[in-house]
């Protein structure tokens, strides 16, 4: 399987979720993973590493297959030198 390297950015409360960078096979993927939150609501930084951890094997997976993969380079506008 494709190894699968991880940067998670700062909490978002509002969002509960954490920004994470994903980078594997020459793929750099960027999506939100929702926060680990304490019995108190209190952001768990362990909890949620781990969770990072369990949707990086999956967007492993996808990038081994071929589901994720880096977006196309944009078009050149038409009439543009």
């Amino acid at each position: 399987m494709t190894e699968v390297t991880t940067k998670i950015g700062a909490f978002n409360a509002a969002k509960r979720a954490v920004p994470v960078t994903f980078t594997g096979g020459g793929v750099i993927h960027k999506r939100d993973v929702n926060a680990v939150l304490d019995d108190k609501g209190k952001y768990d930084v362990a909890g949620t590493k781990v969770r990072v951890a369990e949707v990086a094997r999956g967007v492993a997976a996808k990038i081994e297959t071929g589901v994720i993969t880096n977006p196309a380079a944009p078009e050149p506008e038409a009439g543009a030198a």
